[in-house]
């Protein structure tokens, strides 16, 4: 039986189309199959890949700044603190301001225009570029609300030091960023200093955080560093200082006020000074303490320890008497002498009006090394151990290279280097009785430190009773007394040395001081460079300084007066010095 013409083309056209549907089943599966493969490739063989590729551009690692620790004074008065501000930064492929945005943030940043622009275009194969650090809060959130793409702030911190000039040099400064480089700052930057705390977490891609996912590391906050300085006697000592240094027109200088039973440093002023709030007056040298960089010669303030070291011989007593006739005389080719010929005089009046000729021959009468013996022991020509960055050792050369002269000019004060607070440490030894006590620039809390015994407690005893009259009306300081208290000190006048040897009419002008006599608390020293005009004289610059400073920390340490006889006796007036009361 033969099919007809329309029942085969109807199972032709069947056929055809069941193809058709194999075909699509087939491309159906081979794209399922694929979509399958491209879905192990994705989600198996390349996980962590991709993985780290979305979180490359999503997940960041941000920093949290940590708090830099306050340097408190010995009452808990602040004098350096870390206060929070932003710092504005940019990303090259997202910032797109407007002209209008860019004036805007050409003006609250103070940055022309041309020169954002010129950042961005250095700036084009980096992510992360700084416009300006530093900002307050305020103004941060001013140029936040412009919403400029590509525009971000971060937290950090800056330094601020409320006490300005006046505490610069002892407490230094930090960089921008928050690092320590001069002074307190730089010494003790790994106390101060906190560890900064790390987070991972989300951003847009317009660098915005939209999640926190973990902390990685909490922040320790820095230490907290309280000083011996005594914020008061700091002000007074610095104000004395400037006042002082420009009425002698002296090019610089210092003062250093020392607790004599606790070696803690109350005070140490310089000036010329800087503000440590504004980087800029840091200029070239004003930066550095000269109270431990600055070396000088001592000139006649080192005469109490040549004075120390004769009575040690025990050849002498302050009542031995000393024929300085005829006011001079040549040791090894070379003249040493005093203003005029004093003549016969005891030890105490040698000292009184600090006599070379006196000195001198009491010093030539004895082994060298006896002299050297009780500098090095007290501390002359090594470092005071005070922890604090740049101090110089000063030098005291050894005994065995002394000539005759040399041993005669060491003895007044030539021949050897110091710094204003190794000359403080050195009459604090006299004060507290033959004891050196460590300096510190840290508040001792408890009991004192014991100290080192390097000189004989009579003998100690015995200077400050002969240096009391330095101040007496025959001697040279009498412009240093302290209504109310005895001090005891010695002046210094000690020519410059310059390129060519000694400079004329060029000095250093020292004074260095204890009080109360009777129960020695504190020492104040003293030094101006190159006073000029006619009073040059340690005892007629640098002593009414003394006298002031001196005075009002004893009174605002509630030391009691020991001389209730002159207790209402006004601060003597200055007055030209007369012969043979010069040093």
């Amino acid at each position: 039986m033969q099919m007809g013409p329309f029942k085969k083309n109807k199972l032709t056209a069947a056929t055809k189309y069941q193809w058709r549907l194999m075909i699509v089943i087939f491309l159906l599966i081979i794209i399922a199959f694929g979509l399958i493969g491209r879905l192990i490739n994705l989600t198996v063989i390349n996980r962590q890949f991709l993985r780290n590729q979305g979180n490359a551009r999503t997940v960041r690692t941000l920093n949290i700044p940590a708090h830099r620790g306050m340097i408190l004074d010995r009452q808990g008065v602040p004098l350096a603190i870390s206060t929070p501000v932003e710092a504005v930064w940019i990303d090259p492929a997202y910032f797109k301001p407007n002209r209008q945005q860019l004036s805007l943030l050409s003006h609250f940043l103070q940055i022309n225009s041309q020169t954002i622009q010129e950042i961005e275009i250095h700036g084009q194969f980096k992510e992360f570029i700084y416009l300006k650090r530093g900002l307050n809060p305020i103004l941060a959130k001013q140029i936040k609300d412009l919403k400029i793409p590509g525009v971000f702030l971060q937290n950090e911190y800056h330094r601020y030091y409320p006490e300005g000039p006046v505490m610069a040099h002892v407490v230094g400064l930090t960089n921008v960023d928050d690092q320590g480089q001069e002074g307190l700052e730089l010494a003790y930057n790994n106390w101060l200093e906190g560890q900064s705390g790390l987070k991972k977490v989300i951003k847009d891609r317009l660098g915005h955080v939209v999640a926190d996912v973990r902390s990685i590391r909490q922040p320790r906050q820095g230490h907290d560093l309280q000083l011996s300085i005594d914020k008061r006697i700091q002000y007074i000592a610095f104000r004395e200082l400037k006042s002082g240094i420009e009425h002698y027109q002296a090019d610089s200088g210092s003062v250093v006020v020392l607790d004599v039973k606790t070696g803690e440093i109350l005070a140490m002023a310089n000036w010329p000074s800087y503000n440590p709030n504004d980087r800029l007056t840091a200029q070239d040298g004003y930066t550095r303490n000269r109270a431990l960089t600055d070396l000088f010669e001592p000139g006649s303030t080192i005469k109490s320890f040549s004075m120390a070291s004769v009575l040690a011989s025990n050849q002498f007593t302050p009542n031995s008497q000393i024929d300085t006739s005829p006011g001079w005389m040549i040791v090894a080719g070379k003249r040493i002498m005093d203003e005029r010929n004093n003549g016969i005089m005891d030890l105490t009046r040698i000292l009184q009006i600090s006599s070379n000729m006196g000195m001198s021959k009491l010093i030539l009468s004895l082994p060298a090394e006896n002299l050297w013996n009780t500098l090095h022991q007290i501390g002359f020509g090594q470092i005071t151990q005070s922890g604090f960055p740049g101090e110089r050792t000063g030098s005291l050369p050894n005994f065995k290279v002394w000539n005759p002269f040399v041993l005669a000019t060491l003895s007044f004060g030539y021949g050897i280097s110091v710094t204003a607070l190794q000359l403080t440490q050195a009459y604090a030894v006299l004060a507290h009785g033959g004891v050196k006590v460590p300096v510190t620039f840290l508040k001792v809390n408890g009991q004192p430190p014991v100290g080192q015994q390097v000189m004989d407690q009579t003998i100690s005893r015995e200077i400050l009773d002969m240096l009391e009259s330095v101040l007496t009306k025959g001697g040279t300081a009498p412009l240093a007394r302290v209504p109310g208290y005895r001090v005891t000190g010695k002046t210094g006048t000690v020519r410059i040395v310059g390129a060519h040897g000694y400079e004329k009419h060029r000095y250093n002008s020292i004074f260095i001081g204890i009080a109360p006599a009777s129960h020695p608390r504190l020492v104040v020293a003293v030094v101006l460079h190159d006073p000029k005009g006619r009073l040059y004289y340690g005892g007629y610059t640098a002593g009414p300084i003394f006298s002031h400073v001196m005075s009002n920390a004893l009174h605002l340490l509630n030391v009691a007066p020991d001389d209730l006889v002159n207790l209402n006796q006004p601060f003597p007036k200055v007055m030209l010095p007369s012969l043979g009361m010069k040093d």
